[in-house]
């Protein structure tokens, strides 16, 4: 017996010399290791006291002594799982969020802490004494109700840690799958060797799992330092693909799904797992009614457009899978650009309308008509400028208000938009002034335009509450001499002039710039 005990005393320093080399090679090395390395040491660390507690029980002589070491186990025993667990699911991408941490470990607290007061209500231990045939260190155990309830705890968590290591085993790299085994064996030699124990294959009260700690110690100090566990690692899929803000779909060679993540199944909801496998031409008609608007064959590299579906706007980016010189599949990413497009959309309307009006502003006129400026004399053909201002505007405001006066500005760009005919360009040149730009007509037909706005706009009186308020407008009309020098700047300045003199000569009437400075009413 004492041979056999001092073997099983061997075993369990061996681990414990083990795990102490680990965490203090880790500690070294702690600068060139992920923040996971935290953790790891902290499941190293409890480990040890488990062990190191367990080696000094089993040279106890007395029920005091084997008391003292048990409590020491207990400083470690039932946080190691549940750190070993917290450690996967960090290493497999998942969080380790504060709330988590302390959900996960709030239990094996408990269980510490009933452990230490037992002696008051026995919840752990029913009987804790010397075996009365074995003798010292082995001791005669009852355990109590929450004993189980830490045991089925602290299994749960190495079972839920193997599992989680098995289900990712199969979609990760290879160049990983060294790390993945030497975990998935750190959490099973000990369920193994508790299931033994619990069936009584075991000797006699000896606790087996800390003898074999020492080779899952063996297996993680080969993985930090040959596959660099703590420094690179792989990233869990639903990090990477099911987190994505932007649709992902994966089509194999045949063009048949094989993938999507959740942001697409969010993008097109009657997406589901049954269309694995369905060529995508016909999974694209179930989820749109439409065809696809590429055509995936002719597809040879990358390739960028935009989609609409259910009201929304999106970024297509589809692009091959090269595997050596093969085809191996399609990756198509959906982007939601909606908002972005109609921001752009909002951005570019301030910057070219008028907010009141809805009509061009001043440097949406100035960028198009100096273009048509430029055809028009390229073509030798009449370009007509007609500047016109509404009469006795401040008046207005003055006696109605402000808010009078933007609907009669409001007003008057209505009228004039319902009588603009092709290749006339309209907009609000600053405050109660508008400018037209007509492509094509002559001196004379600009005025004559003119004066059928200025018509309209005396018959048609703003009406507002019951109110008839009258407006009338004056205008100045210029046109193009074909000299090629000439800009929109110096048509609209001798437009300017024309207005002016329409107003000096008592408004609401048109007047056009000639060359030699004579106004024509």
């Amino acid at each position: 017996m004492e041979s056999k005990l001092e073997a099983f005393v061997t075993l369990v320093c061996t681990s414990v010399v083990l795990n102490l080399s680990i965490l203090v090679y880790t500690y070294w090395k702690r600068h060139h290791y992920t923040s996971i390395s935290k953790l790891f040491m902290w499941n190293i660390l409890f480990t040890v006291i488990y062990c190191f507690g367990y080696a000094f029980s089993l040279t106890s002589t007395s029920i005091e002594q084997l008391r003292f070491w048990n409590i020491v186990q207990y400083v470690g025993l039932p946080f190691f799982p549940p750190l070993g667990l917290l450690f996967v699911m960090q290493y497999l991408g998942y969080s380790a969020t504060r709330k988590r941490i302390i959900a996960i470990l709030s239990i094996p607290l408990l269980t510490f802490l009933i452990n230490i007061t037992n002696e008051y209500h026995h919840l752990f231990y029913k009987l804790y004494v010397i075996h009365p045939v074995l003798g010292a260190p082995f001791s005669e155990i009852q355990y109590g109700a929450w004993f189980a309830a830490h045991n089925i705890y602290i299994f749960s968590c190495m079972l839920a840690a193997l599992l989680l290591l098995l289900f990712r085993w199969k979609e990760t790299d290879n160049v990983y799958k060294p790390q993945i085994f030497a975990l998935i064996c750190g959490q099973l030699l000990p369920i193994v060797t508790a299931f033994l124990l619990f069936i009584g294959v075991t000797p006699d009260g000896i606790d087996p799992v800390p003898m074999v700690i020492w080779v899952s110690s063996v297996l993680y100090l080969w993985s930090i330092t040959s596959s660099r566990m703590l420094s690179i690692m792989p990233i869990a899929k639903e990090t990477i693909f099911n987190h994505m803000n932007d649709g992902v779909i994966v089509l194999n060679g045949s063009y048949q799904l094989i993938e999507y993540n959740q942001a697409c199944k969010n993008m097109f909801s009657i997406l589901d797992r049954s269309m694995l496998g369905t060529p995508f031409d016909l999974v694209w008609y179930k989820l749109t009614n439409q065809s696809f608007p590429v055509q995936l064959v002719t597809i040879t590299d990358k390739l960028n457009t935009t989609i609409h579906h259910a009201g929304y706007l999106y970024q297509l980016r589809i692009s091959i899978l090269q595997q050596s010189n093969n085809n191996s599949g399609i990756l198509i990413i959906f982007t939601d650009i909606t908002e972005l497009h109609t921001l752009q959309q909002k951005l570019e309307r301030l910057a070219y309308y008028d907010e009141l009006t809805q009509i061009y502003n001043r440097h949406a006129f100035f960028q198009q008509s100096e273009q048509s400026l430029i055809k028009a004399k390229d073509n030798r053909s009449a370009f007509t400028i007609i500047l016109f201002d509404i009469d006795f505007f401040k008046k207005v405001n003055d006696t109605y208000g402000h808010h009078t006066g933007d609907q009669m500005l409001l007003h008057v760009a209505q009228i004039c938009k319902a009588e603009l005919g092709e290749h006339m360009l309209f907009a609000r040149y600053g405050g109660e002034e508008f400018v037209l730009a007509l492509t094509g007509y002559t001196l004379v037909e600009g005025e004559n335009f003119a004066n059928h706005l200025r018509l309209c706009i005396e018959q048609k009186p703003l009406v507002e509450n019951d109110r008839f308020v009258s407006v009338t407008s004056s205008f100045g009309v210029s046109v193009t001499t074909g000299a090629m020098e000439e800009t929109i700047y110096q048509l609209l300045q001798k437009a300017d002039e024309a207005l002016y003199a329409a107003k000096r000569a008592g408004r609401n009437q048109v007047q056009v710039f000639k060359e030699e400075h004579e106004f024509v009413g």
